[in-house]
């Protein structure tokens, strides 16, 4: 809703549960609703492997489309509430984290939504989360509602949030936690303001890239199953041949299911594969209790030098075709909804801040603090109205600023490439050393409002 800055058919927001239904929020020229039974058998929608999770499935998943422009760039799927208790999860009629496994598999970014107010992670979000296992560099965290939070409340919000994702989410990293009030209400607590407009911001960043990587995730994709699909093609081969002909087939399938950790390390070290492309084996476990052993194939050398040639060569080829078609399109961003919010104007992100400061005014913005820099600069014993390097150095690295930095901001402030500054070029030298230590970068090039009035081109007037 934050998003798209409108409603979409099918939505209700409530403090509440409320929906219970897993709903694609699609473009469309019209607003309107497709079931889920009808929308599995659309062949223009990516839905139809859907139809095996049933109708109790199917009767709480829809397609909500309508005309808005943030949809021409992505799709978003919006799902169910999470619920905590065995009631409830009973009461949903199918495998719920079977259906999250299959959608996280094919979308570009997973966002998981946490209240600031209202912290803890059920056990089906706990089971949710894990689901999305092996899809790690999709996720991303938004801990909203920090505005009902005061600064001190929110950094002990924050730490309990780190602390109860590291208990579910097995990664070396630390998940990327955006924080903010994600709705079009006035703020209760402006404390944060700003840390509420800079996350919004890397947010908004997050999902703009994610039309032009759509190509590259599709590939990782392919890559993935590619390797996956081989690992599985060697632990069947080997099953079958481990098989006897006539006799005790019930028990060496017994067996073979039991030695199935053992059997992994054989095949890693037979193949030289990595522990980590093979299946989970709780699930391998699970999956061949139901398998006849005996109609498993023998392993095709061919069809596995086949994959390993595409993996090698004609990825390797796809990929330059990608990097290509990439640089001759215009750069595809998100635009409309909230994305539109943050592109111009002054209240863009970061106007009228740091090196954007007065960008829109006649005056010099420095002219303001010039008086208190001057009088550093005549201290320095200027000679005909410049001070050498050396002087300039003294001055500047009592900022502690490090060399690289104050090198950078030399150059900038240099304007005539004389090696020298006068009070002007000194003043601008200082206030680039303020910016920067408030926090803001630095530009690469000096932008036009910055260069000292006596640096500036005269305007060339027409005849």
């Amino acid at each position: 809703r934050y998003l798209l800055e409108q409603d979409f058919p099918g939505m209700r927001i409530g403090p509440e549960p409320t929906t219970d239904s897993f709903i694609a929020v699609m473009y469309g020229e019209s607003e309107g609703n497709v079931p889920g039974n009808a929308l599995v058998v659309d062949p223009k929608k990516p839905f139809r492997k859907l139809s095996r999770f049933g109708n109790a499935f199917l009767n709480r998943f829809m397609c909500s489309q309508l005309p808005n422009q943030v949809l021409k760039s992505i799709s978003i799927i919006d799902s169910p509430g999470i619920l905590s208790g065995e009631k409830q999860r009973i009461s949903r009629g199918y495998d719920f984290c079977q259906v999250l496994q299959w959608f996280a598999e094919r979308v570009d970014r997973i966002i998981l939504l946490f209240d600031a107010h209202k912290l803890d992670i059920s056990d089906e979000f706990s089971e949710a989360i894990k689901a999305f296992r092996g899809q790690d560099d999709k996720i991303r965290v938004v801990l909203n509602k920090a505005d009902q939070v005061d600064t001190q409340q929110l950094m002990r919000v924050y730490g309990a949030l780190m602390w109860s994702l590291g208990k579910v989410i097995n990664t070396p990293e630390v998940l990327r936690v955006y924080i903010g009030s994600f709705w079009a209400h006035p703020l209760r607590n402006t404390d944060n303001r700003r840390l509420f407009e800079a996350e919004a911001q890397d947010l908004f960043q997050d999902i703009q890239s994610l039309p032009q990587k759509a190509a590259v995730r599709k590939l990782n994709d392919l890559i993935k199953r590619a390797r996956l699909a081989k690992v599985h093609a060697y632990i069947i081969s080997y099953l079958k041949k481990e098989m006897p002909s006539v006799f005790g087939k019930e028990n060496k399938k017994k067996e073979l299911i039991n030695r199935l950790p053992e059997i992994y390390i054989q095949l890693q070290r037979e193949y030289h594969i990595s522990a980590g492309d093979f299946p989970e084996v709780k699930k391998m476990q699970e999956l061949l209790e139901t398998c006849d052993f005996t109609k498993f194939h023998s392993l095709k050398p061919k069809l596995i030098e086949a994959v390993d040639n595409m993996l090698a060569t004609k990825i390797a080829s796809l990929m330059s075709l990608i990097s290509q078609e990439e640089s001759n399109m215009p750069t595809e961003m998100v635009h409309g909804g909230a994305f539109d919010g943050t592109m111009a104007g002054p209240f863009g992100h970061g106007y009228g801040e740091g090196v954007k400061e007065g960008a829109d005014e006649d005056e010099w913005v420095v002219a303001k603090d010039k008086p208190a820099y001057d009088e550093i600069f005549y201290t320095l014993s200027p000679i005909n109205g410049k001070i050498s390097g050396i002087s300039a150095k003294k001055e500047m690295v009592t900022s502690k600023l490090p060399n690289s930095v104050l090198g950078k901001i030399w150059k900038l402030a240099d304007c005539d490439g004389d090696g020298m500054l006068d009070d002007e070029e000194f003043a601008l030298a200082k206030h680039l050393i303020k910016i920067k230590l408030d926090g803001y970068e630095l530009p690469g090039t000096l932008p036009t409002h910055l260069v000292p009035p006596s640096h500036r081109k005269p305007l060339q007037t027409a005849e």
